[in-house]
């Protein structure tokens, strides 16, 4: 037997899950990673939308963001941070 769709949850952010990477998960990373809060909104809005249709990997996007010069933490170290906290779920 094969099983129908039901129900259909849209716009569920804020609502039923968290909001996600959103301002207040970018100023949390950019405390605890000491990075430039202005620079990390400057460049996550330049960037997002294009990881977000799927067009960049989440590491690409992070690339954009926060590892465009080097840095004293992992690829791994943040988006364990990331998943941690459910900013972002993993793929």
């Amino acid at each position: 037997m094969q099983k129908k769709i039901t129900t259909l949850f849209t716009d569920i952010g804020g609502v039923l899950l968290t909001n996600g990477w959103d301002r207040h998960a970018r100023g949390e990373a950019s405390v605890l990673f000491n990075l430039d809060s202005v620079d990390l909104e400057e460049r996550h809005h330049l960037t997002f939308d294009t990881y977000e249709v799927g067009k960049l990997t989440l590491d690409e996007y992070l690339e954009r963001i926060v590892f465009f010069e080097e840095r004293n933490f992992t690829y791994d170290d943040f988006k364990e941070f990331m998943f941690k906290n459910r900013f972002l779920i993993p793929k």
